[in-house]
Formats: C-alpha cells, structure tokens, sequence
C-alpha cells in the first residue's frame, strides 16, 4: 500500500527539502513559526499528500470537529504532506511539513526520501529547537546535526556529544547518510524560561530561517519576525525586571554566555551532556502526555 498520494511532479532544478514535522521539541514554536513564515511568504504547491491513517494516532491528534448552531459542518484532519516552490530568487524548494508520523518511521522515511530523490534534491535541512540555558538578551545559539563530520564542522555552529531521544527528523537524516545524500538538522537554542509557554519565540524563528538562507544558499522571506522579536523581547524584559530573583538569574546566565563566547573553541566550558539532556527530558515533562 502507497504512503502518499502523488498530486504532481514538477520538473525541479535540485531542489532543498526543508523539513518541520510537529510533535517533536520545538520550543517556542521556534521551528513551526519558521515553516509558517515560510509558506506565507513563499509559492507553493502540494505534490503529494501522506496517508495520516497509517500514520498518525487520531485519538494523540484528534481531528477538529467544525460546529455551526450544534450542526457538524465537517472535520479538519491533521496531515502531512510535501509541497513545492521557489525561494525569492528562483531557486528551487521542497517542504515536508506536518504532523509528525506516530507510525512506521522507517517506510515513512523511505517514502519521503524515495520522492526526494525522484525530484532530484541535493540537501536536507530539518529545523527544530529545544530549551537551553542561555538568555534572551543575547542571539540566539543553534547548534547543528549533520550526516558528516564535514558537514557540521562548516556550518560553524555548536556540536554537541550526547545522546537524546529521537525524532523522525533524525531518522531522516541517518537514512540520507545511507543514500549519500546531504543532510543537516538546525537546532536552535530558547531560553528555558521561556521555552515552555504557549508564546512563540520569534528570534529563534529568524535565526532558523537566516541559517537555513546560509547553509542551502537560499533567499527566504522572515515575514514580521523581526518586529515580532522586538516586542517579544520588551514584554520579558519587563516581565523579568520586575522580579529581582528572575533579574539575577538573568545576569548569571549573561556571564556565563559572554565567558563562553568570548573564550571561544576550547575555552570555557559549555553545558554539559547531562545539562542539555536534562532540560530536554524536562521540557518534554511539561508538554504533559498526549491525549
């Protein structure tokens, strides 16, 4: 049985595929704003629409049910797809976007990557971010995954050494290795503070989007994530001031990251494996269970 239901097939000119699949950590929406800025800014088209019944669990992602004076109008499915597009300057685009798959990663991964191929991409870009223990008032870190070493030490972001759950996204790009197909994972870095609420952080958005721009040599648009930044940054400069615990911690945490950056590669220590595991595991515990 197909996974996906193919809609058309563009002539493209070695195209990027960008990858944001929700339900894996994306603290502050950081990746999920980006794919939506994205898709407003940009032409795109499907190509092809992935079977969310054999992929996706309805009762972790239900469905939303349209009431209109208590008459059922319809159902909206959450889905996964593959789109197509240029970026600003012509150059050619794929988008995986959607709801993570609950279900058979490994044909699912074969799936995508077998269409990847087919419109003849060149590089794998997937983005996400995760809670980190760095402040606001500073830009914003990512940090990289990559299929070589090569690949990730060009990049000139940070590389860690740890071992982590998973996402598909990962298996993505552990099976882009295996196909000799390049592949990155940028991974921005969000105040913890701040990593847990529902509010988007829009400054780690455009540091995702203005990395992607650089490693796949792309032109993008960054929508109002710019202002949207300002202002997010003013309501918890506020937010902070405000209470001289949280004002504290803050200075600390600015220190700490001047000293890192200052020191540069080999100088002071940065966070540890079991410190960046541990605000992952934590960020996921405050996500609460699926329903």
């Amino acid at each position: 049985m197909a996974l996906y239901e193919l809609h058309d097939r563009p002539a493209l000119d070695r195209p990027v595929l960008v990858m944001v699949l929700e339900g894996w950590i994306d603290a502050g929406y950081a990746a999920t704003t980006a794919a939506q800025t994205l898709l407003k800014g940009l032409d795109t088209f499907p190509v092809a629409t992935f079977d969310s019944d054999s992929l996706l669990d309805h009762r972790a992602r239900r469905p939303i049910m349209h009431l209109v004076d208590g008459v059922n109008t319809g159902l909206s499915w959450p889905g996964l797809e593959m789109r197509a597009g240029t970026d600003l300057e012509g150059n050619d685009v794929l988008l995986l976007l959607g709801s993570e798959p609950d279900h058979s990663w490994r044909a699912f991964t074969d799936a995508a990557l077998g269409l990847a191929q087919d419109f003849g991409t060149r590089l794998v870009v997937g983005l996400g971010a995760y809670p980190a223990t760095v402040p606001h008032t500073r830009p914003v870190t990512l940090s990289v995954t990559a299929t070589t070493a090569e690949l990730a030490s060009v990049s000139g972001l940070l590389r860690g050494t740890l071992d982590v759950p998973a996402g598909v996204q990962a298996a993505i790009e552990r099976r882009c290795d295996e196909l000799d197909l390049p592949a990155l994972g940028l991974w921005a870095q969000v105040p913890h503070y701040v990593g847990g609420d529902a509010t988007p952080y829009p400054a780690a958005s455009l540091a995702l989007i203005r990395q992607l721009e650089s490693a796949a040599g792309l032109s993008l648009p960054t929508g109002d994530l710019a202002d949207d930044a300002e202002e997010n940054r003013s309501r918890i400069d506020a937010a902070l001031a405000a209470n001289p615990e949280h004002l504290a911690m803050l200075h600390n945490l600015e220190a700490r990251h001047d000293e890192i950056t200052q020191a540069g590669p080999g100088g002071a220590p940065l966070p540890s494996a079991d410190e960046l595991a541990a605000e992952v595991e934590r960020f996921l515990r405050d996500q609460g269970p699926a329903e």
